[in-house]
């Protein structure tokens, strides 16, 4: 198993949490098998922005990101250049530190679908 560890994030884990991930898990799946409920409203296809995360620590152990999930990223508010999909980065062995950006832009809920 691979630790995650997920900073602060004012709603969805104040404190922030440590959790456990089988390599080959998607960093989303795994926050929201233990009770982080980070929004994902595409249902993990690839096609928003709403799970966007930066990888503080361990981002070169993530398998580089595909083209369809580099230009999405760059309408994700607050891109960083550790900033990925959580749907698309894949968990592997090396452990790693995420943070959950305080805002999120959804489309579809905002009506600029």
């Amino acid at each position: 198993m691979t630790q995650i560890i997920v900073l602060p994030h004012v709603e969805l884990c104040p404190d922030g949490t440590v959790i456990e991930a089988e390599p080959g898990t998607s960093i989303c799946d795994a926050l929201l098998r233990n009770g982080v409920e980070i929004e994902h409203a595409c249902e993990q296809s690839c096609a928003c922005t709403t799970c966007h995360v930066i990888v503080r620590e361990g981002f070169d152990s993530l398998d580089e990101a595909e083209e369809e999930e580099e230009d999405l990223l760059d309408k994700a508010w607050g891109l960083e250049a550790q900033s990925r999909l959580s749907c698309q980065a894949v968990v592997a062995e090396t452990p790693l530190v995420v943070e959950i950006p305080r805002y999120t832009i959804n489309m579809a809920r905002e009506g600029k679908h």
